[in-house]
This record gives structure tokens, C-alpha cells and sequence, in this order.
């Protein structure tokens, strides 16, 4: 493939946009506009291999979703999705490995009349890779969907086998996209090699304003391939909000259209160009309120987007 982006066929850019229609996958009456603008509209990016485009602001479901059955804590955790698919996020993302979360969504789904497009997005993650299929299907049952907009392999666990099985699945029509996910920074070499030699769709790493390395290799790969890419970690794991939290927001991300600092944290990672969508993690509506702040107003540009590195060293 050389150093030519991969670029879906026709047919399956067909079979993306009907199966999307068929299945209410498109976005709703979200005006698409450019990354840079100033208006309250949604800001969205678009998916290479399809021309969709998703708001920049998804939502993680990592230790913040595994609640069991407590009761009280899944209307909670259903109270935090609808506050998110009301501010106009679509892309939720889970996996197997995080307990419960699966169907704890799949609960709060249940609860919602109206699901506002949910761009569905989880993981395989079974050392098997003649397990991956009926893995897949039993998240599908946890979710109560008919299928994932989005399959990854988790932290390239079996990467090879469960490749075989996810292409053949979007090939199908039961998938719509498939990607690969790292975390903590981990396999940066080899995810690399993937975007390379396979014909992804997504990538999925950390990154956030303490943790650029993905801004060396994989955000201008992604860039190259024509891969989107879902940053995860954007507050990694907490520590980092926490930290900046003790000190009062700067004026000057004030005047440049910041209210609050998760807003600051995820308005630094979705200004960069390569990134497709970032996915913080809450249980708590106030908290995903902040977040979904990100998703309107205008972004950084490159110097301001130095100024909050500086200034976040600092602190």
C-alpha cells in the first residue's frame, strides 16, 4: 500500500451510508461545521474511511460504569448518558474488560426513549481468537443492539486472529468500522505497523495535554492512512483534572471562550487536526456537563494551544 492512504471502495462506502440509514446511524440535525468554528453548533470531525462525521466529545465508560447491579448507582450512571446524548454526543465507548459497564449501558439504553443516534463503539478482548465473534455478540446482547458502529482489538490482544474476524464482519455488514486500541502508552511500534499493512478504520490511544507522545508518529500517520483516531486517558485516569483543579482557571482561557478546565484539557486534544473524537470518562451528570462544554465554541490554535502547555507546566 506504500504511503497512499487507505481509502475505502465505492461499494463499501455504499454499504456504510445504507447500512447507516437502515440502521439511524447518520447524525441527526447536528449542522456539521469546520473544527474552527465560533458559532454554538456542534463541532464534529470527520471519519476518513466514510465521510460520517462525529462530535468531538464522546464518551468513556472505563471504572466509571462498573457498578454491578446496584440500582441506585445504574440510574445515576443512566442520568450521566442522557446528559451526554442530549449536549450532543454520539460515540460511547466500552469493553469487556471493564466489568460490568457493558450492561450497565445497555441498562441506562433501556431507560432512554430516545437514544439521539448513538454511534456504538466497544472492544474484543479475548486471548481466543476463536472466541471473538461470540464475545462480540454477547456485548451486542449486554448493549441490546443489533450491531456495533465500531469493533476494536483491545490493547492488540490476539491482534492478528481477531483482525481476520473483524474485516470479515465489516465486510458482511455487521460491523460498520473497525479499529485497534493501546493504552498507558504501551505498543506505540507496533500500532504503527498495523496502520501500515491493515485497512483500519480507527485508532485508538492515549493522549492528552501531559501525554503527547502520540503527537511524534501516530497523529501524523493517522493524518497519512486516513484513520480517525479516539484519544483515551484525556485526563488520565483523573490525576491530571484533579491536579489543574486546585488552581483557578487562567483569564486569558477564559477570554478565548473556556469555561471550566475539563473544557481547557479536551478543547487542547480535539484542536489538533488528526483527532477524530476524545473520550473522558465521569459518573456524575455535573462533571459530563463540563465535558460537553467542549463540544461547542471555538478551538485553540497552535499558539494558544503552547501557551496551555507552558502554563499547565507550571502549576
Amino acid at each position: 500500500m506504500g504511503n497512499t492512504p487507505y481509502l475505502p471502495g465505492r461499494r463499501r462506502l455504499l454499504r456504510l451510508a445504507g447500512g447507516a440509514l437502515a440502521g439511524g446511524a447518520l447524525p441527526r440535525a447536528v449542522r456539521p461545521v469546520d473544527a474552527r468554528s465560533t458559532t454554538d453548533t456542534i463541532t464534529t470531525r470527520t471519519i476518513p474511511a466514510s465521510g460520517e462525521r462525529l462530535p468531538v466529545i464522546g464518551m468513556g465508560t472505563w471504572i466509571t460504569f462498573n457498578v454491578g447491579k446496584d440500582e441506585a448507582a445504574r440510574d445515576r450512571r443512566t442520568q450521566v448518558l442522557r446528559t451526554f446524548l442530549e449536549r450532543g454526543g454520539r460515540l460511547v465507548d466500552s469493553s469487556p474488560m471493564y466489568g460490568s459497564s457493558e450492561a450497565v449501558i445497555g441498562h441506562a439504553l433501556e431507560q432512554l426513549e430516545d437514544r439521539h443516534d448513538l454511534f456504538a463503539a466497544s472492544k474484543v478482548w479475548t486471548p481466543s481468537g476463536s472466541e471473538g465473534r461470540s464475545q462480540i455478540e454477547r456485548s451486542e446482547r449486554l448493549w441490546g443492539i443489533e450491531r456495533f458502529d465500531l469493533m476494536q482489538i483491545h490493547n492488540l490482544v490476539a491482534w492478528e486472529e481477531h483482525m481476520d474476524t473483524l474485516l470479515a464482519m465489516r465486510e458482511s455488514g455487521h460491523l460498520r468500522y473497525v479499529g485497534i486500541t493501546t493504552s498507558h502508552g504501551r505498543r506505540h511500534g507496533d500500532i504503527e505497523r498495523i496502520m501500515r499493512e491493515h485497512p483500519i478504520d480507527f485508532v485508538q490511544a492515549s493522549y492528552s495535554l501531559a501525554n503527547r507522545a502520540v503527537e511524534e508518529r501516530i497523529l501524523p500517520l493517522a493524518r497519512e492512512r486516513g484513520i480517525a483516531f479516539i484519544a483515551n486517558r484525556p485526563f488520565q485516569g483523573g490525576r491530571l483534572i484533579d491536579r489543574v483543579k486546585r488552581h483557578s482557571l487562567p483569564g486569558w482561557a477564559a477570554e478565548a471562550g473556556m469555561r471550566n478546565w475539563a473544557e481547557f484539557l479536551l478543547k487542547f486534544i480535539v484542536a489538533h487536526p488528526a483527532v477524530t473524537c476524545a473520550i473522558p470518562a465521569t459518573s456524575r451528570v455535573e462533571h459530563m456537563q463540563e465535558n460537553m462544554d467542549a463540544l461547542t465554541g471555538r478551538l485553540p490554535d497552535e499558539a494558544l494551544r503552547r501557551r496551555m502547555v507552558e502554563h499547565v507546566r507550571g502549576l
